[in-house]
């Protein structure tokens, strides 16, 4: 009775197919899948963009061209996506993709790699975030910070347990906030910097000649 009473608390109720609010929650799935997917991107556009800086050191205009090469990736990204579902309309990862159009033993390689890149993602993220929230925070309670990390890594495994509406419904706000403030933002510098457009371009353009000449045309592309 315990042992069922924690699973209820911990994983919720088990849900009735027959239910016909049931149709009401299937409706909202393409919100929450793109909530879902989303929050992937949020995670790394959180950490991302000053990784990218760090690497390019003393070249931060070169910056420009890593951000259209992610959008570029972006498309090529959704496009895929796009021709999944149509391929396999009933639900496909990288493994039942792989198996069925290639190989099973490139669909493994697939899986293996995917399993890989969620372990990262979710250690990437969540180290991430409490190096954010930290810095924020006195001296003395960064000792606590792989504490707080690892008890987040608690909270999205039971977060999942208990389903994908479950797991995304609290991400919700967070995505909506990321996205209108950054919207904001990226039109807020846009229109700042639009009259300024030749003095950028002109920078950007003298400073990228000086990589070239000291790191040649290969070092400044890798």
């Amino acid at each position: 009775m315990k042992k069922n009473l924690f699973k209820r608390v911990i994983i919720g109720q088990s849900r009735d197919p027959h239910d016909p609010n049931i149709f009401h929650k299937v409706s909202l799935m393409a919100f929450f899948a793109w909530v879902g997917l989303g929050s992937d991107g949020l995670s790394s556009s959180c950490y991302g963009p000053a990784e990218v800086m760090i690497a390019l050191h003393g070249h931060p205009y070169l910056g420009i061209f890593v951000a259209i090469a992610a959008v570029i990736t972006i498309f090529v990204i959704s496009s895929s996506y796009s021709q999944i579902i149509e391929l396999f309309p009933g639900g496909g990862g990288g493994y039942i993709v792989s198996s069925k159009l290639l190989s099973p033993t490139i669909g493994m390689i697939s899986g293996s790699a995917l399993i890989i890149d969620y372990v990262l993602t979710i250690t990437v993220s969540l180290a991430s975030g409490a190096d954010a929230l930290f810095s924020f925070l006195p001296q003395g309670l960064q000792f606590y910070k792989l504490e707080f990390a690892l008890l987040l890594v608690i909270g999205l495994t039971i977060l999942n347990l208990r389903g994908v509406k479950e797991s995304l419904a609290p991400l919700v706000p967070v995505f909506l906030t990321f996205v209108f403030t950054h919207a904001f933002i990226i039109v807020y510098g846009l229109i700042s910097h639009l009259f300024f457009v030749e003095e950028v371009v002109t920078r950007t353009t003298n400073e990228l000649n000086l990589t070239f000449t000291q790191l040649g045309m290969w070092g400044t592309f890798m």
